[in-house]
């Protein structure tokens, strides 16, 4: 089997840069590929961060004009993965967050940043680089959404392109007044190219024009295709309903392995499972919780989607049930408050903002992990809660619906359930799983039994980086 080159378009890659999910599925794919004998090459952004991250960095081309300002093309290693980034200090020069302000407030030039990465993307794809060319080209969500729209409105051969929706509700949406900026043709402005709904959508041109589409779980593959999943691109996803395939998410489980985790207080396995109580012993005694009382887990941005403006209606009856809750995470500033104004001395520890080794010990230490989303693609924490054996409570959505083996009277018979399942967000529905939780809490061979199934679920990337090799070598040939 011969050895087949892609190009990744990502505007996160884990650990130069990540707000979010799409870093970690960005940073650990390539290596997953390796295995399938592919080779990825994933071109960034330059922020400050990742400029600064990379290993043997040299500069491979250089371009007068990207945008507004001269740019160059930086070529370099993280962590053994090949990186391309854009050094444009005009463009991507700010250190921070990589879409908003030091207020929360999207960069003015967001469409022209992004679009720079996309147009860069779309040379490469064409063999900007002397003697090299991919065979395919993956986009990673709106921010790599105009590449086949370059490709498509401007001249020549090209690598074909698979485009991954990682969340449908960020489309990269702006204004149609902005098209000359991007350097497309008015043409492309059509049902057929970058138009949507009166403005420019960046994802919806990658979804219109990709030769084919992923996006992170079966069952999101299936809600996108509905009005209430869709975000107006419904339509567009049923008619390309055959080029359309639903590939779960994975985690690298080298750096989410409890065995080894440097994080931990005390490492553990499935074996051990005894050993995990120090885990538990230190988080809550930096947060001035009881040990012995059941522990519920947050890691997750606190906004509407994740569900978690429920959880203040809620704290009665975890605090009836006799439970405490960590939080970690920062979002939406009314959430934020109501949360904290709800909590009672001894029931809550909250940390507003993220710290990736308190998450590693939230994962490592906490009893279960709270994940109430109203729409989730895929999901990692429940991932990453599996592993350490920290049973995630979810809602049945997306990728949620499709990792998690529902607590139900036929699973527990079976000995095959991983955690528990929710059939909406809801207030009601979040109080009866969290009873569900308690009343299985009560019979602790039960819990050891359901700990150790979800150690042992398959997590990783092996599957889905097979199925992603399958696809990239079939639109290859």
């Amino acid at each position: 089997m011969s050895k087949l080159q892609v190009l990744a378009v990502a505007s996160e890659f884990y650990p130069l840069v990540k707000t979010g999910g799409l870093a970690d599925v960005a940073g650990a794919l390539p290596g997953a590929l390796t295995e399938e004998d592919v080779t990825v090459t994933t071109l960034l952004p330059g922020y400050p961060a990742v400029l600064a991250g990379l290993q043997g960095a040299e500069a491979v081309l250089e371009r007068p004009d990207l945008f507004g300002g001269p740019a160059r093309l930086v070529a370099g290693r993280s962590e053994g993965a090949r990186i391309l980034a854009i050094e444009a200090p005009h463009l991507f020069g700010r250190d921070g967050n990589p879409y908003v302000d030091g207020r929360g407030v999207d960069w003015p030039d967001n469409a022209q940043r992004f679009a720079a990465l996309a147009r860069v993307g779309a040379d490469l794809a064409r063999g900007l680089i002397p003697g090299w060319r991919p065979d395919v080209v993956h986009g990673h969500d709106w921010q790599a959404g105009l590449v086949p729209a370059y490709l498509r409105f401007t001249e020549g051969p090209a690598a074909p392109f698979v485009m991954t929706i990682h969340n449908l509700a960020f489309g990269g949406r702006f204004s149609s007044d902005i098209l000359p900026s991007l350097g497309l043709p008015w043409g492309a402005y059509s049902l057929d190219g970058v138009e949507y709904y009166g403005a420019i959508g960046f994802l919806k041109a990658g979804v219109r024009l990709a030769d084919r589409i992923t996006t992170v779980s079966p069952t999101y593959a299936r809600e996108i295709c509905t009005p209430e999943g869709g975000f107006g691109m419904d339509g567009l996803l049923r008619a390309r309903g055959a080029d359309l395939s639903g590939i779960l998410n994975g985690i690298d489980t080298t750096v989410w392995n409890p065995g080894k985790d440097a994080a931990l207080p005390q490492t553990f396995t499935r074996k051990t499972l005894d050993d995990r109580a120090a885990n538990k012993a230190a988080l809550c005694a930096r947060f001035g919780l009881k040990p012995d009382a059941l522990l519920f887990g947050v890691v997750s941005r606190l906004t509407t989607q994740k569900g978690l403006d429920l959880l203040p209606a809620s704290l009665p009856t975890l605090r009836r049930l006799g439970a405490a809750i960590v939080i970690l995470g920062a979002g939406q500033p009314e959430l934020e408050q109501a949360i904290q104004l709800a909590a009672q001395p001894g029931e809550m520890g909250l940390f507003l903002g993220y710290d990736e080794h308190l998450a590693h010990l939230i994962y490592g230490g906490a009893d279960a992990l709270l994940i109430p989303s109203r729409f989730e693609p895929c999901g990692l924490t429940q991932l990453c809660a599996m592993r350490y054996g920290c049973l995630p409570v979810v809602t049945r959505v997306g990728g949620l619906a499709d990792t998690v083996i529902d607590a139900n009277e036929a699973a527990l018979a079976a000995e095959v359930a991983t955690g528990f399942q929710m059939p909406v967000a809801d207030t009601a529905s979040l109080d009866l799983v969290l009873e569900r939780v308690a009343a299985v809490w009560e019979d602790q061979d039960a819990w050891t039994r359901m700990q150790r199934n979800a150690m042992k679920a398959e997590v990783g990337w092996a599957r889905s980086a097979a199925r992603y090799a399958a696809l990239f070598r079939e639109l290859a040939a």
